[in-house]
Order: structure tokens, then sequence, then C-alpha cells
């Protein structure tokens, strides 16, 4: 369990924070960058939650929420052994998985696409396309870290994943409300 009495601790005051192992890196490390752009995007899908009130997504995006936490703690975690145990936290193939299944899930009850579409729509759906384009970020920044350090597989997998499956949520709600707002080519020329 965390507990925290004192929110600042004043050891990151010249730029470099600790990792899981104590060991020490400055801020603007990969490895920090990539927790930080996770951090954010964490953040939006909670936006993405308070904007989609009643809708029943909403219980799905909070075990998101944590899984990135676990994400998050696995960036951290220097090392090459990617196995969790009762004190290492580490994103495992079945957290994909599931980002898999519940893709399929809300696909299945939606139209093919037959045109790019725009991120937008209603609030919620706009909340939730942008939570996507953060976690892109994410990823791209997680797999800028990888070419500095050994980062866990199944981490990588996971914010593919889950850029996929925001997507296809956006979608899902969408479709309750009308459809997709599709992209016209050219149509502000």
């Amino acid at each position: 369990m965390v507990k925290l009495n004192r929110i600042y601790t004043r050891t990151g005051d010249e730029g470099m924070t600790g990792l899981v192992d104590g060991s020490r890196v400055g801020k603007d490390s990969s490895r920090l960058i990539a927790i930080g752009d996770v951090d954010e995007a964490n953040s939006a899908i909670g936006v993405a939650i308070e904007a989609l009130g009643d809708e029943p997504l909403a219980a799905d995006l909070t075990r998101i929420q944590n899984d990135l936490f676990d994400l998050g703690a696995d960036l951290a975690t220097p090392g090459e052994d990617f196995a969790p145990s009762d004190m290492v936290l580490r994103v495992v193939a079945s957290q994909v998985e599931r980002l898999e299944t519940g893709i399929d899930a809300m696909n299945d009850a939606m139209p093919p696409l037959t045109s790019f579409i725009l991120p937008g729509g209603t609030p919620g759906a706009a909340a939730l396309h942008l939570a996507r384009a953060i976690v892109r970020r994410a990823e791209r920044a997680t797999v800028a870290a990888a070419h500095d350090a050994a980062i866990n597989p199944a981490a990588l997998a996971y914010l593919n994943r889950l850029s996929d499956y925001l997507f296809v949520a956006a979608r899902h709600v969408n479709q309750k409300a009308g459809g997709d707002v599709l992209w016209v080519p050219g149509a502000s020329r």
C-alpha cells in the first residue's frame, strides 16, 4: 500500500528522479519522457470518463487507468526480467488480450469503416479521440526509450492496442449518437 505523508521531497530539484530500484535518472531521460506521456494519457482517459457520464464504457476505462499505473511502474523498473512478482509490477499479455476482446466486441456491433473519420462527435467521443492521440505519443516515447534501455515488450503492445481500443470506443460512442463524423477530402478548398 502506498502512503504519502508529504507530497514534496525536494529530491528532484536538480532535475533528477528515482526509479523503482533506487537508481537516479534525469527527468529528461527517454524513460521519464515515456512515463510522463503515459501519465498524461491516463489523465486524458480520466477526462473522457467524466465526459461519458453514465456510459457503461466508463467502468472499462477505469480498469484501463489502473493498467496504465501498472504500465508506469513497469517503465520505472529497470532490468531485463519482465516477469511480474509480488514486488514488481509488469504489464502482462492478458492485459493486452483484454483490450483486444473489448475492441472486437465493440467493433462487431458497428458497420465497417468506409471513410476516414474526424476526431469529434459527442463530447465523450471527442475526449476518447484526444486520449487516443496522447496514447499514440506515449507509445512513440516508449519506443524511443526502448532504444536506450530494456522495455517490457508487453508494455509496448499494451500501448499499441490501447490506442486502437480508444479509436473503436470513440466510434462506439458516436454510433449511439448517430454515427461517425466523416472526413470530406478537399471540403474546404
